[in-house]
């Protein structure tokens, strides 16, 4: 049994000396077609079936880019090479950069033909190893409908060109690797999880349903122990759940988002019991969800973690303001879906046109039941956009489903939207925005609304944006307030905005963090990993 490190090494070493013997031996010409050559013949049939090699190849001429005998073919190969030997340690599939095949191809290289057979080969491994660590493995809309974020995927070709012009291959595959602070620490953190599973991972589970400050025991101890495990205790023989316990279980309760008591509860207990090996999963998924995202991170973005209910507005790689959140329901209409957009505005004292779902089905079918008395706070709008009065409606001509006005709620204290909502238009209809429940906000898990992300400090998050144009944010927006009346404030600088959800994250300290799968999106995203051959490290034969 030999670790796949181990393995994964002899396929690369045998591959380039096969590349590099068979390379370096003279290819006996074909009889062909002189306008049409063997070598150029072979590319192109082989390449049938994938427009962007084929294109490529046209647009070159048919020239080797690996398979000639020239130093810049060689360099290219070896900087391919070395790049896939690295694969695995990207949570990258590694039946895909498995070369026992392509090595049996190089060393049979006795005629063009065949060294056109090997040319594409190689240029498939290359755009196989070039889309799946700049883009991801998966297109994340083929695994859940929530998930619309586009990987922004190259073309081929153009990687292939802008590869052959490169003057340095390997730093050209280097540059392929996200470049975020992010993804290094997630791939600093896989390798410290590998290395623990090797050793034997964080010891037996806490067995207990809960513990508390004084407790005493084996449930204790093995409390203490694990905690001494994950770095949160330091060397310690109690058998008392005693001060020094109570603080490290603090610490482990702000990395897992939970209320920071000090008290084991069951919650606490469950995600200090979580296995090794999910926790690794987590990260791995957390570097394929980082290879979908493009962000300029030396610029002012607002980042909301979904798993975190939190919203934050990070300026230049620095958290610069945060407040917790309420998310969708962890129902099949209501989950908040992952995207990015640009903040455009907000609007002060906003009214709320109730989308046509929550109408029908939660207002429309109280209010024709009572004749029009039911849900009061709402205005009946027709389609010119004017209020109709309710005396004026036949409610016993309508069901829900044929009702023909919208339902809008006036700007006041008691909106559904709060006092102000910050706006960047998107195909679901989803922004952040005020709430008059602000008793949610105690909760560890905030997953409540119809989709849109609330706001604990909305208008602290409003005087933050509105910094960058106001000399006097707070006044600016106060005068507003108290008009009562519906106001859009334009954002002279429009703002990224990225709708994310990591169960795996790490602070500016290095710290991981991790929160549970709160609508089974990870769970998801790991299953298609594994079906593309991404697999924990781990032993084989």
């Amino acid at each position: 049994m030999l670790p796949l490190t181990c393995i994964r090494k002899p396929f690369v070493y045998s591959i380039a000396a096969a590349a590099m013997f068979a390379f370096a031996q003279p290819v006996q010409a074909e009889n062909t077609d002189l306008k049409f050559p063997a070598f150029a013949q072979a590319v192109a049939e082989a390449a049938l079936g994938d427009s962007e090699v084929a294109a490529y190849y046209r647009a070159n001429g048919y020239a080797p880019i690996w398979t000639g005998a020239t130093e810049a073919e060689r360099a290219r190969l070896q900087a391919l090479l070395k790049a896939i030997l690295s694969a695995s340690d990207h949570g990258l599939p590694v039946a895909a950069y498995d070369t026992t095949e392509l090595t049996r191809m190089m060393r049979d290289i006795s005629s063009p033909r065949a060294q056109g057979e090997v040319e594409v080969a190689l240029t498939h491994l290359f755009l196989t190893y070039a889309h799946q660590i700049q883009t991801g493995i998966l297109t994340p809309s083929d695994i859940d409908p929530g998930m619309t974020r586009d990987p922004h995927r190259r073309d081929g070709t153009e990687i292939l060109n802008a590869f052959t012009a490169a003057e340095n291959p390997e730093a050209f595959m280097h540059s392929l690797v996200p470049g975020s602070d992010e993804y290094a620490r997630l791939m600093h953190k896989k390798f410290e999880l590998e290395r623990l599973i090797e050793r034997g991972g964080w010891g037996q589970q806490v067995q207990a349903g809960a513990l508390k400050p004084g407790e005493s025991g084996l449930a204790v101890v093995q409390l203490r122990n694990r905690l001494i495990a994950m770095g949160y205790l330091s060397r310690s023989a109690t058998i008392t759940y005693d001060a020094a316990i109570q603080g490290a279980v603090q610490r482990f309760q702000e990395d897992a988002g939970l209320n920071a008591d000090g008290v084991a509860g069951p919650a606490t207990i469950d995600a200090i019991n979580v296995p090794m090996e999910e926790r690794l999963r987590s990260v791995i998924v957390a570097m394929e969800r980082e290879r979908w995202l493009s962000i300029d991170r030396s610029k002012r973005y607002i980042w909301v973690n979904l798993t975190d209910f939190t919203a934050r507005v990070v300026d230049a790689g620095s958290i610069t303001f945060e407040t917790r959140s309420v998310v969708g329901q962890n129902r099949s209409d209501t989950r908040t879906p992952e995207f990015s957009d640009v903040m455009e505005h907000l609007i002060i004292n906003p009214s709320w046109y109730v989308p046509r779902s929550i109408s029908v089905g939660e207002y429309l079918p109280g209010m024709i039941a009572s004749g029009g008395s039911g849900s009061g706070h709402l205005q009946l709008i027709d389609g010119a956009g004017r209020v109709v009065p309710r005396s004026a409606v036949n409610w016993e001509a309508y069901t829900p489903a044929s009702f023909p006005y919208d339902l809008k709620q006036p700007p006041s204290r008691g909106n559904a939207l709060g006092l102000v909502k910050f706006m960047f238009p998107n195909q679901h209809n989803v922004y952040l925005h005020d709430t008059p429940t602000k008793y949610l906000f105690d909760h560890e898990t905030r997953a409540y609304s119809h989709g849109c992300i609330r706001l604990q400090k909305p208008f602290d998050f409003a005087y933050v944006l509105l910094a960058a144009q106001e000399s006097d944010p707070k006044t600016f927006f106060q005068d507003i307030l108290v008009t009562g009346r519906e106001t859009q404030v334009n954002l002279v600088d429009p703002v990224p905005v990225h709708l994310v959800y990591r169960t795996a994250f790490s602070d500016l300290r290095g710290h991981m963090s991790y929160r549970a799968d709160v609508y089974g999106r990870d769970a998801k995203v790991w299953a298609a990993l594994e079906a593309a051959g991404v697999h924990l490290p781990g032993y084989e034969s």
